[in-house]
């Protein structure tokens, strides 16, 4: 990409900070960065640092000082105070021009009340008291007309953190209201993990990269994506890793790679299994890790395809300590074992290869294969000539590098959320997590698969406060909110459907608008009341019948974790909430005891926002498990505290008392039960083969290879396939975290203010397309506006967006009007929240692009 004239003069720069109020009074920013760094008896005694948790959904959670006079946040700097070196400092351009925000003209500065039709902006001024008031009445109707779990939450993780959401689960909870989870909804749930795993995700922590020694990233941009980490990857290089990228599209990561494959769009499943087939076809493969720790050694049945269950098998006895959400299978050496799936003790002369005639207890003969001749078989169609073919890789490339996979060890496969956004994202990760299963490199130090996207995963117990008095809780997959129920859906639809949504943070109106299903429900009054808590107009805001103004993460107080790196860390009040603005906490409690007097009592109604989120911050402690165990609020005071494991140093490894101990699969995935999740993964073990109906019927029992838009895109409208042959790819930027920072003055300004989108030159001059012309991206559901950048970077026939920018800059137009929110049916086996659910498809889309005439 080019850019022209990305200069911010001292001038320009002052001009902006006065302009957003932070700089008022000041000697300007070199005074402040300088008395930041200062000793503290060289500080003014007027100023004074807070440290505190930058906290967007970008898993960064980077620790930040805010320099504070009068009450104003002055400027920003990093913390650098995490008792790990090499952790230091933590912290991007978008988190130190936050004041951009918090001082900005889109800050929202009273309680809104909608005059005029949803999405014109025409509102009304109010109280708190009448805002609430009103809300709350609006609730109460709709809970009383279609019931309470008509009413839908979509809360998202930003700046919220344990106590802010958890005020909100708290009362979705108490209400009966249906909540929607921020990890399938953002599209950021890899559904490849609980269906291998059994887990929801998870990852190395950054500093483990370093321990690596062949890293393979398969569509994820670290070095955009994962500013404060990136170093830790090219730390790996510089110690003797090697870096391989395989992404349609050059990026800064492939830049720093020591080689980039330009694969086909959506081909990565090939690649993996192409890898595998040499890893077998070549005996390099680790045959007692798979044998030990996986379920390619257990007996599935010929004829219709299920694993051979103990309780069939005529002279055989189930273990009767089987829990029951787990099964006893078979496995053979000459004679045939029941396994228990809590013990992995199979014995080394297992049989891995061939078939056995087994006789039922009906006397019914049949035949089985171990899992992993069913896998030999299925890769034998993906030689390295065909992978080629499928995915561009020259097939010596492809046996190279699964020899050096071998060779090489730790071996990290990084699989982006950009990359499994698609509708077979659940078969492209299952494919790629062979590659680290077969080599063995799963629980030790450096290896494994890491999946990095968003602030999703809970590290501690907190249903303490979450879940009031163990009551249940209504959830629903945002999915099902645009498309509607599903004949195979397994989460409960309410009756009457979703009527009123309680919005936070995400801007969905942008960020979740997919075909302008949300837009055409509230403009239809399908969706009849729309309530918003954010501390700036967004667009999502223009759409809302009442608008709550909330506060920044530098005005409240909040206990924070990311799934990235392994520290708690607190989120401390910098400043007293700017104009009319609440925290949560004390929005939540105010709508509690409208809606019911007896509400008001689960939310410290004695204590101020701000000593209330302390008592529950000392709750969490209490009650959150080992993980925080010993951990104080004084000590979190201090500084951020790493959080406890069973690994040697706390380290974050995935799978490590799995393998070093023996003990069966999944591990605990917060803050489900593991009778939840452990259902599965039967076996106890990691599952390459699944056997429930659907994976049979749509011939995904073992991971394989399917191309894009076929099930999706075609399947609605046939005639996309001619009409529209451009794959629109919405990748995340450095200038935003998703929505936020859209507005953001200096971000905008480093973009010359202009959305863009990234062509071929091929594809650009076919089009008569140029650098700097303005195009259409455009195909049956929306149409957005972007300037062109020809990039010889960029696949053929691919138009790259970055997302996250609002509707205001792009004529009023939604990016994600163009998207559709396809359900994929193996997603609907099982439904657990934000585990195993319906996952976003944000990058199977087509489109087209043209030039937009100049009519002047």
């Amino acid at each position: 990409m080019q850019r022209k004239n990305l200069k911010l003069s001292r001038r320009q720069f002052l001009k902006v900070s006065a302009a957003t109020g932070v700089f008022v009074g000041t000697a300007g920013t070199a005074s402040f960065i300088h008395q930041a760094i200062a000793t503290p008896e060289q500080v003014d005694a007027q100023l004074n640092y807070v440290r505190t948790t930058c906290s967007p959904n970008c898993t960064g959670a980077c620790g930040m000082k805010a320099l504070v006079e009068d009450d104003q946040i002055k400027s920003i700097i990093q913390a650098a105070d995490y008792p790990e070196q090499e952790y230091n400092p933590r912290g991007c351009l978008k988190g130190l021009s936050m004041t951009n925000l918090i001082y900005g003209p889109d800050r929202l500065k009273t309680p809104l009340i909608l005059k005029g039709k949803p999405g014109s902006g025409d509102f009304k001024e109010a109280s708190w008291t009448e805002t609430l008031d009103y809300t709350a009445g609006r609730l109460k109707e709709i809970a009383d007309k279609y019931g309470p779990e008509s009413i839908g939450v979509l809360f998202q993780v930003g700046g919220t953190g344990y106590v802010q959401k958890g005020a909100v689960s708290r009362l979705a909870t108490l209400a009966g209201w249906t909540m929607h989870h921020a990890y399938d909804q953002n599209g950021d749930l890899p559904m490849f993990w609980p269906m291998t795993f059994g887990v929801q995700s998870e990852e190395l922590e950054p500093r483990e990269w370093t321990n690596s020694r062949y890293v393979m990233i398969f569509g994820s941009n670290i070095l955009a994506t994962r500013i404060p980490d990136a170093h830790f990857l090219l730390e790996a290089r510089n110690r003797g890793a090697k870096i391989l990228v395989f992404d349609p599209n050059f990026s800064p990561t492939a830049a720093k790679a020591d080689e980039w494959f330009p694969i086909n769009t959506s081909s990565d499943a090939a690649v993996a299994l192409g890898l595998a087939r040499v890893l077998i076809e070549e005996k390099i493969y680790d045959a007692d890790f798979i044998k030990t720790f996986t379920d390619l050694p257990l007996l599935v049945r010929v004829d219709n395809g299920k694993r051979l269950k103990a309780q069939e098998v005529q002279d055989l006895v189930k273990p009767a300590d089987i829990p029951a959400y787990r099964e006893s299978y078979v496995a053979y050496n000459g004679q045939l074992i029941a396994v228990h799936p809590e013990k992995l003790d199979l014995p080394t002369d297992i049989m891995i290869e061939g078939i056995v005639e087994v006789t039922l207890k009906t006397g019914e003969i049949v035949k089985a294969k171990p899992a992993f001749q069913l896998l030999k078989e299925s890769l034998s169609q993906y030689t390295t000539e065909a992978v080629e073919k499928l995915a561009g890789i020259p097939k010596e490339d492809l046996v190279r590098i699964a020899r050096e996979m071998v060779e090489n060890k730790p071996l990290h496969v990084i699989y982006g959320a950009g990359n499994y956004q698609w509708y077979h994202g659940d078969l492209k990760g299952r494919a790629l997590a062979m590659l680290p299963i077969l080599t063995g490199n799963i629980g030790k130090p450096g290896a494994g698969i890491s999946t990095y996207a968003g602030q999703y995963r809970i590290r501690f117990r907190v249903a303490e406060w979450w879940v009031p008095e163990g009551k249940k809780q209504n959830w629903l997959p945002f999915l099902y909110v645009l498309n509607g129920p599903t004949k195979t859906m397994k989460a409960p639809w309410p009756k009457n459907g979703i009527k009123a949504l309680v919005v936070g943070w995400g801007n969905p109106f942008d960020q979740h608008n997919m075909a302008n299903k949300l837009r055409e429900m509230v403009e239809s009054e399908d969706l009849e009341f729309v309530v918003t808590t954010d501390f700036q107009m967004t667009t999502s805001c223009q759409y809302s019948h009442a608008v709550l103004p909330a506060v920044s993460w530098y005005e409240k107080t909040d206990l924070v974790a990311t799934p990235v790196h392994p520290y708690l860390q607190l989120q401390q009040q910098a400043v007293k909430p700017l104009y009319e603005g609440k925290p949560e906490f004390w929005i939540i409690r105010e709508l509690a005891k409208r809606l019911n007097p007896n509400f008001e009592k689960y939310f410290y109604p004695e204590l101020d926002p701000q000593g209330a989120a302390e008592k529950v911050i000392e709750l969490l402690l209490k009650t959150g498990g080992p993980e925080v165990e010993g951990i104080t609020l004084e000590q979190l005071k201090k500084g951020p505290v790493r959080l406890k494991s069973e690994v040697p140093g706390s380290r974050q490894i995935p799978f490590y008392e799995q393998v070093q101990h023996k003990k069966p699969f999944p591990p605990l995935s917060l803050p489900a039960k593991l009778e939840q999740t452990a259902q599965f993964v039967k076996s106890g073990r990691i599952e390459l083969y699944k056997d429930e109906d659907i994976m049979l019927q749509v011939g995904e029992a073992l991971p394989v290879h399917k191309p894009p838009f076929e099930e999706s895109e075609y399947a609605l409208n046939p005639l996309a396939k001619e009409k529209y042959q451009f794959s629109y790819v919405t990748r995340n930027a450095i200038y935003r975290v998703h929505s936020t920072h859209s507005n953001n003055i200096w971000m905008n300004e480093l973009q010359e203010g202009k959305p863009r989108v990234w062509l071929s030159p091929e594809d650009g001059q076919a089009k008569g397309i140029k650098e700097g012309d303005l195009v259409e991206i455009f195909n049956d559901r929306g149409k957005v506006s972007a300037y062109a950048i020809i990039d010889p970077g960029v696949g053929l026939k691919q138009a790259v967006f970055e997302q996250g920018w609002w509707s205001r800059y792009l004529k009023g137009e939604s990016y994600n009007s163009l998207t559709y929110p396809f359900i994929k049916p193996t997603h609907e086996i099982y439904f657990v929240p934000g585990m195993w659910s319906p996952n976003t498809a944000w990058n199977e889309c087509l489109c087209d692009v043209r030039k937009v005439v100049d009519v002047q």
